[in-house]
């Protein structure tokens, strides 16, 4: 059997974490499994579905490196349904109801009021038909044996059909709910797995007897914790609520996407948080065994603490089609230790070929900036100009540690840290070191 597993986002809003989270784990499933990923747009719904929404979800998932094998659209598919809508009807399992939307709303306040279940009542045979009213369709339940899977988050699951209202599957106007079309794509595109938050499991519940009735086998079931807000204030740049955070918020804040997708492969399971640079390197050992069944709490803050591990560890080869001219492998190599997102090596290209402010500098170091320029002036700087330097000045002057490292770092880069000093020496090279040097010492 191969594994296959889809994606099945509505165009109707940009994705957001929650989202990337249940694709990511589809494809990790998939890739572990060397089986197929499929995206499916659940464009049913034509009054808030959105061409754009279509769009940016493709330009999303190819941003986060998520491509799937397959890409279908619920909209191009109506024929498929009316198909099988007419083989349940056929055998009695879709069937017309009339009642108002007021009038159904009567009776759930009627029953609960008597202490019962809400569960849709269903009208006898012989009922008679309203003239002049187009019905809308349920799905009739098999009240027989309880529902049950096993579900790969879960465990065991039980429903005793009896409990759940007849589902409506086509509304009066002829249009789709969710679903009927679902388990028809499901069957039709040999899903094997579906993988989906835990607010699904009564859904899942109803369409099991979907794919009974119509002849197919059962998929399996992962139904995940839901993702919630974690952390004090959400992470600095990233500071909104966890339901509107997109990935277009995530790319404008300067977040890797192997960051994003590094925390939500493990997040909510018992396997450690760790930065990896490709998704296959995410997929080795990925297991729905590991799973909990606690919420998992996200926290934006800890996807910036990945987003710069990731960076310090990255090659000049993963990020070079993404730096700006004059930042080669020796810069990359000496600068992402200290960025904490990529966009920052935008800062260090005056200071590692330009020119820098004027910085202010204390009148008891401007004889040590003299004495260093004095010095860096005989080196040969073919030969660790840093390490010489500054050799030379401890025994010149008797100045050791900050007092003598700060001054310097302040004079060559207007900044009071950063990168180690050695590199950045180097980069700077000669002629611009020792005019910083001569001027902070003036």
């Amino acid at each position: 059997m191969t594994i296959t597993t889809r994606f099945a986002p509505s165009p109707t809003g940009r994705l957001h974490v929650g989202n990337i989270r249940t694709a990511l784990h589809n494809a990790l499933f998939a890739i572990a499994n060397r089986g197929s990923f499929l995206l499916r747009i659940d464009d049913t719904d034509a009054e808030r579905s959105s061409e754009a929404f279509a769009t940016a979800i493709h330009e999303d998932l190819d941003w986060l490196g998520l491509e799937p094998d397959l890409v279908v659209r619920q909209s191009e598919r109506f024929a498929l349904y009316e198909r099988e809508f007419e083989r349940l009807k056929g055998a009695g399992r879709a069937y017309p109801c009339f009642e108002t939307p007021d009038e159904l709303d009567l009776r759930r306040k009627v029953l609960l009021g008597r202490g019962l279940p809400p569960v849709y009542e269903r009208k006898r045979a012989d009922a008679p038909v309203p003239e002049g009213i187009a019905p809308h369709w349920r799905f009739r339940l098999d009240h027989g044996a309880p529902i049950e899977w096993d579900d790969l988050v879960r465990g065991a699951q039980r429903f005793d059909p009896a409990s759940i209202s007849d589902p409506v599957v086509r509304r009066a106007d002829g249009s789709w709910l969710y679903l009927l079309p679902s388990v028809i794509d499901d069957i039709d595109l040999a899903i094997t797995h579906i993988v989906r938050g835990e607010d699904h499991v009564s859904n899942s519940a109803v369409q099991l007897q979907m794919f009974d009735a119509l002849g197919a086998p059962h998929p399996r079931f992962a139904h995940e914790a839901l993702l919630v807000a974690g952390g004090a204030d959400g992470g600095g740049k990233l500071s909104k609520r966890l339901g509107s955070i997109g990935v277009d918020a995530l790319r404008d804040a300067g977040i890797e996407p192997l960051a994003l997708l590094s925390l939500l492969a493990r997040l909510g399971t018992s396997q450690p948080v760790e930065v990896r640079t490709s998704l296959a390197a995410l997929a080795d050992g990925f297991d729905f065994a590991t799973f909990g069944r606690a919420p998992a709490h996200f926290d934006l803050a800890e996807v910036e603490q990945l987003n710069a591990k990731l960076l310090h560890a990255l090659a000049f080869a993963d990020v070079a089609d993404r730096l700006p001219v004059g930042i080669g492998e020796a810069e990359w190599l000496a600068l992402r230790g200290n960025l904490a997102h990529l966009g920052e090596v935008c800062d260090w290209l005056p200071i590692l070929h330009g020119e820098i402010d004027r910085p202010q500098v204390a009148p008891d170091d401007k004889p040590l900036l003299a004495e260093a320029a004095r010095i860096a002036a005989a080196l040969d700087w073919a030969d660790d100009p840093w390490h010489r330097l500054t050799d030379a000045l401890k025994a010149a002057t008797g100045r050791k540690g900050r007092v003598l490292f700060h001054p310097l770092r302040h004079a060559l880069t207007a900044r009071d840290s950063g990168p180690e000093m050695a590199p950045l020496l180097v980069l700077i090279g000669r002629e611009r070191a020792l005019q910083r040097l001569r001027s902070a010492a003036s």
